[in-house]
Formats: C-alpha cells, structure tokens, sequence
C-alpha cells in the first residue's frame, strides 16, 4: 500500500475490494490486538491490562468496521507496518489514505 507524506494514517476498511463485509465480525479488534505491542517505548511501556496501540486502532466509520494504522508505526516497527499492509492486501480489503480528526477540548467564552 502506497502513501503519501500528506496522510497521517492508512484506514484498513472492513470491506473486500468487491464491497462485501470482511468476516469475522471482530476482525478489526484482532488485528490491532495482534499490534498492541508496537508503541511508542515498546511492549514494556505498557503499564496494566491489555489496550491498543496508539498506532493501530480499532473503530467504526459510518457503520463499517475498520483499523486506523498510524504512519508512526512505519517510521519504528517498519515488520509491523508490512504485517498489517500485508493483511490488507491478501485479503482484499480496501485502504484509504487519510487523517482521522479528534475532538479537540472547546474553551469555555
């Protein structure tokens, strides 16, 4: 999977390149299981109970399933950055290049 200097995340949708729905339903949250060791400080940064990376999250977008892989991952486990393009592409799934936008904290007026 290409990208571009311009995208800070690679979306991994939960939809074959023919438009069915990926089976099983609880991909999303395997895979970024499977990467919840690549952060940033490595796997001993890691303090209690098991949670994603900030690299590679699971979420839904407009009801479908997807994992948002941060360019970050590319830049410091390089392995792991090609396990998840890899997982894409051998099944089929379609990828957007993209920057997911957070909920900036309003200031009161």
């Amino acid at each position: 999977m290409a990208t571009t200097p311009s995208s800070d995340e690679i979306f991994i949708l939960g939809l074959t390149r023919d438009g069915r729905r990926f089976r099983p339903s609880d991909w999303a949250e395997r895979l970024a299981g499977v990467m919840a060791q690549f952060r940033p400080g490595g796997a001993a940064a890691r303090h209690g109970p098991l949670t994603y990376s900030p690299w590679c999250i699971p979420t839904v977008i407009d009801g479908v399933k997807c994992v948002v892989v941060s360019r970050a991952l590319r830049e410091h486990e390089p392995m792991a950055w090609d396990f998840v393009n890899n997982f894409a592409r051998d099944n089929a799934l379609q990828t957007v290049e993209a920057c997911l936008l957070r909920d900036e904290p309003h200031e009161a007026s």
